[in-house]
């Protein structure tokens, strides 16, 4: 049997899709995307695929269809997160006209499910989407859907729970042809971490409590810090750039994102004016922690130091700059270098950047689906696919098994 086809739609550097080729079972066919230094990116990491730069909205299914030389029913999996602009406008019915210039981005994703009839979809977007309009938005996403056959249901997930080192929430929507049951992976990781908004614990893939008097209960290992990511990479200072490893990885993590890698890529740090150094040297774990001399406004995570024993929290596009959030070095007196960026967002250090400067690459990083947390739901996938071993019966709020469709 040959690999799962999977189209990546509003697929950016092709983070998500990675982690889906990354889990073994799949081969990413396409990738489209506005941004022309984003497909550059996907292309350099999924060289076989037909990569397309340009509004979604101006690219007929049908010349996608001839160019693949692909079928209705051919393509398994499609996996994207269109911007959340115009939930509020979406009318079921418009998505089953596949070239409708009316229609919106989310609409443009609903006509690629309907056009192509894969087996599974999966939908990322933010967290604010399950309570925007009392989620009336949301719920107009699975009618979309529903129209069109398909049965979904959705999770919160925070990344942290599943082996990347950040605590990353995303709105994971999953759906599947009647008759193959929804099934969703098994954190790895333990941490307590706070939910914007939602306030639904069901919706919430979060690990089980171990029951202590149980013996043979499984204690899961605690969410990864930024150290654990990011500790074997050379002590640079502002300004400075290091080309090759001078030390071996640490830990398990380090070991898998340097497997490939030959040498040592984008660990480069911006070059701090002496009054941002002046500000970094006092930087605590928030805003506070500045003289307020030194700095005139900013929001509480901005000019703040990361700390070295927990997972960082969300990654921005801007995390090469200090005053865009939190995001200098838990030790050293400067911002993270792009390498270390995509060590949090576990990205493998053989994943090849398109882009001229660190603003452009970084930009890219903040806005990515981390790899890890794409491979941990394409494995699930796989096992509504067949091409897995079946799980045993377990919490569907927490497991990897099939759970009533909502």
């Amino acid at each position: 049997m040959g690999k799962h086809k999977v189209m990546d739609l509003f697929c950016g550097t092709g983070g998500f899709s990675k982690g889906f080729e990354n889990a073994g079972d799949y081969e990413v066919v396409y990738g489209i995307d506005l941004l022309p230094q984003s497909i550059e990116t996907f292309r350099l990491n999924h060289g076989d695929a037909l990569a397309m730069s340009g509004d979604i909205r101006k690219v007929a299914r049908a010349d996608v269809a001839n160019r693949l030389n692909l079928r209705r029913g051919e393509v398994d999996v499609i996996v994207g997160g269109p911007p959340c602009q115009g939930f509020s406008s979406i009318r079921p019915n418009r998505s089953t006209n596949y070239d409708d210039p009316r229609n919106n981005l989310f609409e443009e994703f609903a006509a690629y499910v309907g056009f192509w009839r894969p087996k599974v979809f999966v939908f990322e977007n933010v967290v604010g989407l399950a309570t925007h309009k009392k989620g009336e938005d949301l719920e107009a996403v699975q009618e979309a859907f529903s129209a069109l056959g398909y049965e979904t249901d959705w999770r919160i997930l925070n990344a942290g729970h599943f082996g990347v080192p950040q605590k990353r929430e995303r709105l994971i929507l999953i759906g599947s042809e009647p008759g193959i049951p929804i099934r969703w992976p098994s954190p790895t990781h333990s941490g307590k971490f706070r939910t914007i908004g939602v306030r639904d614990a069901s919706r919430m893939l979060r690990p089980q409590e171990p029951n202590l008097f149980d013996a043979d209960a499984v204690v899961l290992p605690p969410a990864l810090t930024v150290m654990e990511a990011i500790g074997d990479l050379p002590p640079i200072a502002s300004g400075e750039e290091a080309l090759n490893y001078d030390r071996p990885p640490q830990n398990e993590y380090q070991r898998d994102r340097r497997v490939g890698a030959a040498d040592l890529t984008l660990h480069a740090s911006t070059r701090h004016s002496a009054k941002m150094l002046e500000i970094i040297r006092h930087a605590g774990p928030n805003i506070s922690s500045i003289p307020s001399h030194l700095i005139t406004s900013g929001f509480s995570s901005c000019y703040s130091r990361l700390e070295a024993d927990e997972p960082a929290p969300t990654i921005t596009v801007n995390f090469v700059h200090p005053a865009s959030n939190k995001c200098i070095h838990p030790v050293l007196d400067r911002a993270l270098t792009p390498r270390e960026g995509a060590r949090i967002q576990s990205f493998d250090d053989d994943f090849k950047f398109a882009g001229a400067n660190r603003n452009i690459i970084a930009k890219q990083i903040g806005n990515a689906v981390p790899p890890l947390l794409g491979k941990v739901i394409a494995e699930a996938v796989s096992r509504m696919l067949g091409s897995g071993q079946e799980a045993d019966s377990v919490d569907g709020t927490t497991g990897e098994v099939p759970v009533p469709v909502g």
